[in-house]
């Protein structure tokens, strides 16, 4: 009803605090934090108060689209669709068995912030076509991260946590909390933090940020010089002694091999490469070496930067060497519902000869991927809950590889940039109109789980993932028939494994789709609709099995097996819940090796060969573009209507007062950004925060929307126009859009004309109901 208020979940970044929503009709019209909530406790930051505008736009779908010769496209009928993908699909799956070659098929998705629910069941279509070619955002981003943590720790699902509540020494690397948040209730516990005096916070950034302001001590290094500013502390440290010679003594091996590394650090070279000075940096190691607690927050600014995997790397070092893991106050690991990523293998491409980490290639690598002169380049491209037209480095060639794939299919909520470039669009339901949920649980020791109920009916015309890939199946000729599964899903639980095993046995390739045949057995049973988080109930079971313990702590039980399998689900479905209570040394439990493993010889000789002389800026380029910044009104690409930001409308660049006068520009005029890959014009902000020799632009703008003259029109910068997909990590392939060389020209008229009439035409919010056509 209008005006009562309904518990949900933010999505817009990964901690997905609890909110209360009030609506009027389908708009969401007020937000409150849910101060009943077991984790966030009633905390809202500023994005989540405008979520309104995610899925009530323009752009939304409601209707399969199918494309047209010329490139428009048309709406057809899910049967219609789904019954001419199935046919190309088995095409590209036959062909590719007949030629004894690898699935030609790439899967771009798994969810987004919350919205994971269609991961499985996508995971299972890239299965059912013989491929492992996945990419996500977490390959875009975090995969560096990951590798690093198996080296470390056994496996690359062993994630690491921060434990900022309780340190008495936050350092803040490459992240500026204030805005991006990336921990519980962030602005109120860095505040608490400055507030009290026997804490500190060191940040390590170029710009002055607000968390930076807020610090005991900031170092504004150079942009790209993390690895060298890293190096250098650790190697005071050891030179020092300010070590935890009993924890790595008896938690650790390697140490000797990376003490040798670090004592050919020269340090005061290293120093003078980051444009910092000694005293302050000497600052740093003397309040590191004083800390009871120590917890490291590292985010984008180092693992979308220079030597990003050595960044990891040497950010793990730091609190390691120093025995700040593994306790209270400090970097710990956690525990997971069911992991968001999965082990690593080995396994390399064929294409690029990189590695799937977490079973991911690098999402810079989609269009080698597609356009490779090799008899296993990717045929099909099927994307869902993700834009890589926009969101990939290498725009151009990425929209290359979308318009060379003999199949493109995506799955969305919006009229994307890559869906205008599909062969099949299909609409799916809204994160507010279907059961959600995230996987991103990292928190230690008590860790939690939200299930979201839906606030709306899905708009006509829109299907959730689950019922997507349910018919296609169907339509592939996969699925049992449908009494068949009706009976297995009135049958009780604990003969449900049993009988998913005979349909399997029937039909081996169905072991690819158990998430789909979960959603048409138990599913079924599952009350209020909530059939799409069918997968969950095995999450459960897991959960119970790995550590019993835990969960029984966090439901206050002492039921064992299927049972405690069976009451974490049903806790799950009643609401926002611990599950899994976790005692400080059971910490250890949860890594895959006995001992952390500090040497690992292909970053410690990465660390070696670094020369401050072979990075010398590129003087056609020489400013440091940060190409996706987090500001106060940008999230992800899931909001597209530009009305939502209340600030920063055009995503302008902000650069030093000094920098815009050098090209005869000033604050609110139009300048272009230049790189090796592209142009871009952009509205000009000052920003005397920047360090010298720094640019920003931000992250989730570059979107088209449809105008009242019926052209779809770029608001914001495109920022991929201006990245090259082979500048990126060499283990991880992730991509350096915090630092890309860059420099500043006036626009010329004609672009400044352009750019203001387009401005002009998204401001004026005069816009059409898309159509689709």
């Amino acid at each position: 009803m209008t005006g009562d208020w309904h518990r949900t979940a933010c999505s817009l970044c990964y901690l997905n605090c609890g909110l209360e929503v009030q609506l009027d009709g389908r708009k969401i019209t007020r937000v409150r934090g849910d101060k009943a909530h077991p984790r966030s406790g009633g905390y809202l930051c500023q994005k989540a108060q405008r979520l309104t505008w995610y899925g009530d736009h323009e752009d939304r779908l409601t209707t399969p689209l199918r494309r047209r010769p010329d490139g428009t496209h048309e709406p057809i009928d899910w049967d219609t669709a789904l019954t001419e993908i199935a046919a190309k699909l088995h095409e590209i799956r036959d062909a590719d068995t007949e030629a004894g070659r690898p699935g030609s098929f790439a899967y771009v998705g798994g969810g987004g912030q919350g919205n994971h629910s269609g991961g499985a069941y996508g995971a299972s279509l890239l299965k059912w076509m013989n491929s492992t070619r996945h990419f996500n955002a977490l390959s875009q981003e975090k995969t560096g991260d990951f590798w690093v943590n198996g080296q470390l720790f056994g496996s690359t699902t062993v994630h690491t946590a921060e434990d900022v509540e309780h340190c008495d020494l936050l350092v803040v690397l490459g992240c500026n909390p204030w805005q991006a948040h990336g921990f519980s209730n962030a602005r109120h516990a860095l505040n608490t933090l400055k507030n009290d005096p026997d804490r500190r916070m060191i940040v390590i950034d170029p710009r002055r940020t607000e968390t930076a302001e807020m610090a005991d001590l900031h170092l504004p290094l150079r942009p790209g010089t993390d690895a060298y500013l890293l190096g250098a502390i650790l190697a005071l440290l050891v030179e020092r002694g300010a070590l935890d010679e009993r924890f790595l003594a008896e938690r650790t091996e390697g140490f000797d091999e990376v003490a040798a590394v670090l004592a050919k650090v020269p340090v005061d070279a290293w120093i003078a490469h980051t444009e910092l000075s000694r005293v302050d940096v000497e600052r740093a190691v003397d309040l590191i070496s004083a800390a009871e607690a120590m917890t490291v927050r590292v985010e984008l600014g180092i693992q979308q930067g220079r030597h990003s995997t050595l960044n990891s790397y040497l950010e793990k070092l730091l609190y390691l060497i120093t025995g700040h893991f593994g306790r209270r106050g400090t970097n710990n690991v956690h525990s997971w519902l069911l992991p968001l990523w999965g082990t690593t293998t080995g396994q390399r491409s064929e294409i690029t000869g990189f590695e799937y980490i977490g079973g991911l290639l690098p999402a810079n690598t989609l269009a080698e991927e597609v356009l490779a002169d090799h008899p296993n380049h990717v045929r099909a491209v099927w994307v869902e809950s993700s834009n890589p037209a926009n969101t990939f480095a290498g725009t151009r060639d990425v929209e290359r590889a979308l318009e060379a794939a003999e199949l493109t299919v995506v799955v969305d909520v919006a009229y994307t940039e890559t869906a205008a470039m599909a062969d099949y669009v299909l609409p799916a339901a809204s994160q507010h109109e279907k059961w959600e949920f995230t996987l991103f649980t990292f928190e230690w020791p008590t860790n939690y789980f939200q299930l979201r109920r839906p606030l709306l009916d899905p708009l006509p015309g829109t299907l959730v993932e689950a019922e997507i890939y349910a018919r296609l199946f169907d339509a592939l000729g996969v699925l049992p028939p449908s009494d068949v599964l009706a009976s297995l899903a009135a049958g009780p639980r604990a003969e449900l494994q049993a009988g998913l095993g005979a349909l399997v046995q029937a039909m081996p390739e169905r072991a690819a789709i158990l998430p789909v045949l979960l959603y048409r057995t138990l599913g079924a049973s599952l009350p209020d609709g909530a059939a799409s988080i069918a997968p969950l109930w095995a999450g459960c079971h897991r959960a119970a099995k790995t550590m019993t313990v835990p969960v029984q702590r966090a439901l206050g039980s002492s039921a064992t097996g299927p049972a405690l399998g069976e009451a974490l689900f049903e806790r799950i479905l009643a609401g926002p819940t611990p599950f899994s209570v976790h005692e400080q040394d059971e910490v250890w439990s949860l890594l895959r090796r006995e001992r952390v493993r500090l040497a690992v010889p292909e970053l410690l000789d990465w660390l070696a060969a670094l020369d401050p002389a072979a990075e010398s800026p590129d003087p056609a380029y020489p400013f440091s573009l940060l190409n996706g910044q987090r500001r106060a009104h940008n999230a992800n690409q899931i909001l597209r209507d530009p009305r939502w930001r209340r600030t920063d409308p055009d995503g302008a660049l902000r650069a030093r007062p000094e920098e815009l006068a050098s090209i005869g520009a000033v604050p609110g005029d139009w300048v272009a950004v230049v790189t090796a890959a592209g142009r871009v014009v952009v509205r000009a902000e000052a920003d005397p925060a920047l360090r010298p020799g720094q640019l920003a632009l931000p992250h989730g703008y570059g979107m088209a929307h449809p105008v009242a003259d019926g052209r779809r029109v770029v608001s914001g910068p495109r920022i991929n126009l201006l990245t090259d997909a082979l500048d990126r990590d060499p283990i991880a392939g992730t991509p350096h859009h915090k630092d890309v060389p860059a420099r500043l020209e006036p626009a010329t008229e004609a672009e400044r004309a352009r750019a203001e009439a387009d401005h002009d035409a998204v401001a004026s919010g005069q816009s059409r109901a898309f159509s689709g056509l």
